[in-house]
């Protein structure tokens, strides 16, 4: 299915997990696509490898979406193109403080790191590219997507520490606040993942102990499953999508159904 084909798309944090499985679809659905990284940069060049596998043209950038200059630095390859359709933040990060009643697990630099990532980081992407943005709806007539990465911790206030529940809650309200705002040329919308089986998790803990996880997350889901990125890339390739052209503003939970916990028998 080539229905991006011609469509510009930029993700960042796109060198592993979830990001690298968008930009991996994409790729596979015509688009070029901007592949972003901050330091794997062994991991980008694998993950540009895997879209230029499906014909893609791909473009590989070193940038931290913290910081102006990165934004930057992104939207000026975009711009190189002359303009960007679709958007993808993704990058984030996280401080593991699980117990959320320690409150002294976490410092004021693990929330100002957190906020400045998940939550600077993709208003600042927005700042940068919204010339090309609205530059792709001018030549199209079609709404250019921008699409958040979130988490279910910005709904339950639950996962790896409050400093990220409380970015990615922050990140919701944004997506609401200007998706009403760049309408009509610019769409904005939010995946909001539960577990995702990728390093984001595996690097915080040993074998044993995500073995450990993933059984337990099998065991409290509806669904019975544990996703993998390609589950939320999936889902989340929608809103990006000409199927989602009516749809902004909205944040859509992809977690195998666990915000609604399990029926007990």
């Amino acid at each position: 299915m080539n229905d991006m084909e011609g469509r510009i798309a930029l993700v960042t944090g796109s060198a592993t997990g979830l990001g690298r499985a968008m930009a991996v679809k994409l790729a596979e659905r015509g688009a070029e696509v901007i592949i972003n990284y901050s330091r794997s940069q062994v991991e980008a060049e694998e993950a540009a490898d895997l879209c230029r596998a499906t014909g893609a043209q791909v473009q590989v950038v070193r940038a931290d979406v913290a910081e102006p200059d990165g934004c930057r630095d992104l939207a000026d390859a975009a711009g190189r193109r002359g303009r960007l359709d679709i958007l993808i933040n993704n990058a984030g990060i996280t401080r593991h403080a699980r117990d959320h009643s320690d409150l002294n697990a976490l410092s004021k630099a693990d929330f100002m790191d957190t906020y400045a990532v998940n939550v600077v980081g993709p208003f600042l992407m927005l700042q940068a590219t919204k010339p090309l943005l609205v530059a792709a709806h001018g030549q199209s007539g079609r709404a250019s997507a921008v699409l958040n990465t979130s988490s279910i911790a910005g709904i339950k206030g639950i996962g790896s520490s409050v400093a990220y529940a409380a970015s990615k809650g922050a990140l919701n309200t944004m997506t609401i606040s200007l998706a009403r705002a760049l309408a009509p040329a610019i769409r904005v919308n939010a995946v909001c993942p539960g577990f995702i089986g990728t390093r984001w998790f595996k690097d915080a803990m040993d074998a044993d102990a995500y073995a450990g996880t993933v059984s337990a997350i099998e065991s409290i889901t509806p669904l019975a499953v544990a996703s993998g990125p390609d589950d939320i890339a999936d889902a989340a390739l929608f809103f990006v999508s000409d199927a989602a052209r009516h749809v902004t503003g909205e944040l859509m939970l992809v977690d195998a159904g666990m915000h609604l916990g399990k029926a007990r028998p």
